[in-house]
């Protein structure tokens, strides 16, 4: 796919790892929807950015916890913007709760934005997307692959994306192709010390915390030549997947 001229809805792109990919995308030529919910100043700061330097973008503000707002937000952008080419379906949280910690307010609350809000924000883009042939990727995590006790329903939140990437590249295909990425400690938890940063690099194969750059160039290669790729997940950890102990050490 030629991606300049083309237009991407990223969501969570006020912060971290969808706002890295959003301005990325700008960088190539895109036009950027920005969604965000909380965090608008980061979107509108990239907004801004964009501007600046001779792209376009606007923002979209939508509760993505709310199914019928998440259905309703790639429509929004496609009468904003006259098409939709790329979806990137990267809103999430990422909580420490353990099964016993974790109350059904929780559960719902994460549930219905990492999960349900990629079903319903691609149901809502997929009559645009078949129109222009259009590419979608899902940000999973490690988490879907492998079990996190200490983010109970986070980790299943994300195995259900990686299915549902398989599911979503079945239903649309021919016309679209849809992937997900698993990031490992590229972002690491803001939270962290130098202590627990230490340990996820000696523990890591590659010796190294990733950076955001890892993960925008799995992205550009599965929008820009994966043209033969659907229905995978690109996991880009430095090996973590594979290590001794998986994920009991999380």
């Amino acid at each position: 796919m030629e991606l300049r001229g083309r237009v991407a809805l990223v969501t969570g792109a006020g912060r971290r790892l969808g706002r890295a990919l959003a301005a990325a995308l700008a960088e190539r030529g895109l036009t950027l929807a920005l969604h965000h919910h909380a965090s608008a100043e980061g979107a509108e700061s990239l907004r801004d950015q964009i501007r600046g330097a001779g792209g376009q973008a606007d923002c979209f503000a939508a509760d993505l916890t709310d199914a019928h707002a998440a259905l309703e937000l790639p429509q929004r952008v496609e009468r904003a913007f006259g098409r939709l080419d790329v979806l990137i379906n990267s809103a999430a949280v990422m909580e420490r709760l353990t099964l016993e910690e974790t109350t059904i307010e929780q559960w719902d609350r994460i549930l219905n934005l990492n999960l349900r809000s990629v079903f319903f924000c691609t149901q809502g883009a997929a009559p645009a997307l078949r129109r222009r042939r259009g590419r979608v990727v899902n940000v999973a995590d490690l988490a879907g692959l492998e079990p996190w006790p200490a983010f109970a329903a986070h980790s299943v939140s994300k195995a259900g994306v990686v299915m549902l990437t398989k599911v979503l590249a079945l239903s649309l295909a021919p016309e679209v192709t849809v992937n997900a990425i698993a990031p490992g400690a590229v972002l690491v938890p803001e939270h962290y010390d130098e202590s627990a940063r230490s340990f996820l690099e000696r523990t890591t194969p590659l010796r190294r915390i990733g950076a955001p750059t890892d993960v925008i160039g799995a992205v550009l290669y599965l929008l820009e030549a994966g043209d033969y790729v659907t229905g995978t997940v690109l996991v880009v950890d430095g090996g973590r997947l594979i290590r001794a102990g998986g994920g009991a050490d999380v």
